[in-house]
């Protein structure tokens, strides 16, 4: 469905199914010719529900009017649940706004309740009304935002959103990175920083670290505290609250390219903070073969599409496990991260094998991304050939007892490492799925180019 499809006009708003029937409206609009319906619905267009934060005509909730010779107006209010805890608040606000107006003289409420196709479409309309009012942020227009996501715990999203970060700044770029999961703060130890995040004139400076012939910007609750395990026993208010002051008061450089957010895991207050934060961010979605998994994290793509997010694609996170002679053991079974692809409608970017270099890497603050390939792999990644590993799996899960688990690497010519998993995907994010913005074309940036120069020459004739 398109996103005009999910915004109702003013003639549905008003249309939807109500007892206050029209021809009522029109037969009341003869006897009081100085007030009308749509008056009072241009007045309920004042009255916004607290939880969806839109109006009552713009949601369909306003359902209609009927205005009798009296003065007294009766008001259909569809809520979103019949026992709904904010129907006094919004019995205020109605009572309030049309009792303003000196030819109403009473207004009584008649209550009913959205359909499930109604409240659906109520809900998509606050949250894109959301996505279009999101607040101002530190991080720069042309700066890719990629929200690195999970269903659950345990699916190595860390490690995931730190190796990718490594990898494209390896790659020359200059690349963000927000460790957005305030609770499970890792980001630091992954990628080997330490010391404490400084102000300048009541903004934070992010701790740089060159990587290749890039650089790293990274923002922690790590950098914080005065220990690693010390605990963070905050609610979801202090949790939003501090994801904002990351988005709002860093000092994000100009030439980011790419700010990678490690997300928490799930769908709570911190991701829902995000996605009205940062309406332009994309996401990609980190799950294992395990089938348990990947229902989780569908959940997470359904959250993404709800606040209007794109979905970039699946990592398939501990594919498998190969041996030294070569052979593939599926310990956490086959195929998830393809089969939620398929699902989500989104291609799968790749799939990371189990390796000891991962997690040596993280414990030690050297990112596996940054190692040097196998032979093998690396042929693989210097030619314009999708490798082995990211060929399509079965979905069939195999048991890891079953001798079917153990597949010849005569299958994928030979045994994969994650270095060269995160270096392919880093390459085909930056070059197929998500490319940096190219300002070096742009008008505006060509004009302020050729003023500076102007500007400098003149300067040098004054001198």
């Amino acid at each position: 469905m398109s996103v005009e499809g999910l915004q109702p006009s003013q003639s549905q708003e008003v249309e939807a199914t109500s007892p206050l029937s029209k021809g009522t409206a029109a037969q009341v609009q003869e006897e009081s010719a100085d007030l009308l319906p749509e008056d009072v619905m241009n007045l309920l267009r004042g009255v916004v529900d607290p939880e969806l934060g839109s109006n009552l005509v713009e949601l369909g909730m306003a359902r209609g009017v009927q205005i009798l010779p009296d003065g007294v107006v009766h008001v259909e209010v569809a809520l979103t649940t019949s026992g709904c805890p904010l129907r006094a608040q919004i019995q205020r606000d109605v009572k309030a706004r049309l009792e303003s107006l000196p030819d109403i003289t009473k207004v009584k409420i008649i209550w009913s309740e959205l359909t499930a196709g109604e409240k659906a479409a109520a809900m998509a309309k606050a949250r894109w009304n959301v996505a279009q009012k999101a607040p101002d942020t530190s991080i720069p227009a042309t700066t890719k935002v990629l929200m690195i996501a999970s269903g659950k715990g345990g699916v190595g999203k860390s490690s995931v959103a730190t190796n990718l970060a490594a990898a494209l700044a390896n790659n020359g770029f200059a690349v963000g990175v927000m460790d957005a999961d305030i609770w499970g703060y890792s980001v630091p130890r992954m990628l080997g920083l330490e010391g404490s995040l400084r102000s300048e004139d009541g903004k934070i400076i992010p701790i740089s670290q060159a990587v290749g012939s890039g650089r790293l910007d990274v923002v922690s609750m790590g950098f914080l505290v005065d220990r690693e395990d010390t605990a963070l026993m905050w609610r979801g208010l202090m949790l939003n609250r501090a994801v904002q002051h990351f988005c709002e008061d860093v000092v994000w450089s100009d030439d980011l390219a790419y700010l990678v957010i490690d997300m928490p895991p799930g769908t709570g207050d911190v991701q829902m903070g995000l996605a009205r934060m940062l309406p332009r961010a994309e996401m990609i979605i980190v799950t294992t073969p395990a089938k348990a998994a990947q229902k989780v994290a569908a959940r997470v793509a359904d959250m993404g599409r709800k606040n209007f997010l794109r979905i970039v694609g699946i990592i398939e996170n501990m594919s498998e496990l190969f041996t030294p002679d070569g052979k593939s053991l599926n310990v956490f079974g086959v195929g998830g991260g393809q089969q939620l692809a398929r699902e989500v409608g989104v291609p799968l970017l790749g799939r990371i094998p189990l390796d000891t270099a991962v997690s040596d890497g993280c414990d030690r603050g050297q990112p596996a991304a940054l190692l040097t390939a196998g032979t093998a792999d690396t042929a693989d990644l210097e030619s314009n050939t999708t490798p082995a590993f990211f060929a399509p799996t079965d979905t069939e899960s195999t048991p890891l007892s079953d001798a079917a688990s153990a597949s010849s690497a005569a299958a994928m010519s030979t045994p994969t490492t994650a270095t060269a998993a995160f270096q392919w995907i880093a390459r085909q994010l930056s070059e197929e799925y998500v490319p940096p913005v190219m300002m070096e074309g742009c008008s505006a940036r060509m004009l302020d180019a050729v003023i500076s120069a102007l500007d400098a020459a003149e300067t040098e004739g004054l001198d």
